[in-house]
This record gives structure tokens, C-alpha cells and sequence, in this order.
């Protein structure tokens, strides 16, 4: 950890749902000793006093507020921190990060990010950007588009030919996402989709090929560590990956 970092909020798990369960409430409490260890004072937003990570032996300052912009600027104001932590709170706390970097918030009050960069979160949560740097190093993926609207949606639905997987841009766990068998399905989850994205990846469906997981730890160092790796019990189609 940089030496000139004495203060850093840590985005917390919010409301433990799809996307954004225990393992972020474990992973923020993990991150908050982390730091205490290198004698760093933490600054956790969460507004769930239900999680560990709330604990009053954890952070040295908890505050339980909603994670959004408004309230994320109101405690950068307050508190000045040297760095900020966006991956440690699931959905939630990606989304406010993008739209604090968006807004200026960060730039405007010195805050650095931390971790995972902003630049790596967009490239991960925007679909055609993702699929674009999978492109970039022949990584073969199902045959797939993004669209911002159900018109587009249909479109290349029709292209890539039905059945077809539709998943949510900017949304872990799965949420929203489907299989749609004709028009009307592909219609009423596009529908459904754009109430909380504004992007959505049409793409070939995969049912009844095998889901083989790896988890990988890498460092800045290209040291890694295959934390594990397993074969699904269902077939792609039934799991929800």
C-alpha cells in the first residue's frame, strides 16, 4: 500500500441481494482489517447494520447511509480520505463508483481509487466493451451484440436467430437476465431489462454445453493463484451462469 495513504471509504454491501450477498460482506470486512493492519484509517458506507462488516470493532468510522453519489460526496466532504475502495460492495457500489468518477466527485476532492481501476469496472460491466477486449486477445465467445432499446433488442434477436440468451449490462447475479424461445419472450424481458439498464447483450444460447469455473487470483505481478475450479452439476441452461 502507498505510503501517502492515511485515510480510505470502503463502498459496503448495502442490502444483501442477488449480486451482492455474503461474500461482499466478507470480502469489505477482509479489505477493512487489510488496512488496518497497514495502520490505515477506514471509513465504511453501508447502510445495512445487519452486516459483519458493520461491526464496531471493524472500521474505525462506520456510517449507514445509502451508497449513491449524494451521500458518498456528503462523507468525501467530511471525512477528505486519500482513496476510495468501489470493489468490495457488490453492484451497488460499482455503479456509484462509475457515476462518481462521471460526476468529478473524485477528481474534484483528490480521492484516488483504489483496487480495481475505474476504467477496468467499465470494461467489465459494459457488455459490447467487454466483449470488444475479449475480441482484442481471440478469446472465442457466443456469437453476441449489445442494444440500448427493446427495437434493438428484436432487431438482433431476428440476426442471431431464437432461441437467444439476453443478459443485463451493469447487473451481477444474473439479474433479469433470460432465455427468450420468440419475439414475445424477447419483448416482454427487453421490456423488462431497460427499467434497470440502459444496455442489454443479445446473445447465441449455449444450452446443454458443459460450465467448467475457474476462480483466479492475479497480482500486479502476473502471480497467480487458481483458487478453484469446478464443473457445474447442470449443464449451461438450468444454473444461472
Amino acid at each position: 500500500m502507498e505510503h501517502n495513504i492515511k485515510k480510505v471509504i470502503i463502498l459496503g454491501s448495502a442490502a444483501l441481494k442477488i449480486g451482492e450477498a455474503g461474500e461482499f460482506d466478507y470480502s469489505g470486512s477482509q479489505a477493512i482489517k487489510a488496512l488496518k493492519q497497514e495502520g490505515i484509517y477506514t471509513v465504511l458506507v453501508n447502510p445495512n447494520i445487519a452486516t459483519i462488516q458493520t461491526s464496531d470493532h471493524l472500521a474505525d468510522k462506520v456510517y449507514l447511509l445509502p451508497v449513491t453519489p449524494d451521500f458518498i460526496e456528503g462523507v468525501i466532504k467530511k471525512e477528505k480520505p486519500d482513496g476510495i475502495l468501489l470493489s468490495f460492495g457488490g453492484q451497488t457500489a460499482l455503479n456509484c463508483g462509475i457515476e462518481l468518477d462521471k460526476l468529478g466527485i473524485l477528481d474534484r476532492y483528490n480521492v484516488k481509487v483504489l483496487g480495481t481501476p475505474i476504467s477496468v469496472i467499465q470494461a467489465t460491466e459494459d457488455r459490447e466493451r467487454f466483449i470488444e477486449k475479449l475480441d482484442q486477445i481471440d478469446v472465442k465467445v457466443p456469437t453476441s451484440k449489445a442494444a440500448s432499446s427493446v427495437e434493438e433488442t428484436l432487431k438482433i434477436a431476428d440476426e442471431i436467430g431464437y432461441p437467444v440468451m439476453i443478459r443485463l449490462a451493469f447487473a451481477l447475479g444474473g439479474l433479469g437476465s433470460g432465455i427468450c424461445r420468440d419475439k414475445e419472450e424477447a419483448k416482454a424481458l427487453a421490456t423488462n431489462a431497460f427499467s434497470y439498464t440502459h444496455q442489454v447483450l443479445v446473445e447465441e444460447y449455449l444450452k446443454g454445453w458443459k460450465e467448467v469455473e475457474y476462480e483466479v487470483v492475479r497480482d500486479c505481478y502476473d502471480n497467480c493463484i487458481t483458487v478453484c475450479n469446478m464443473e457445474n452439476f447442470d449443464p449451461l441452461g438450468i444454473h444461472t451462469g
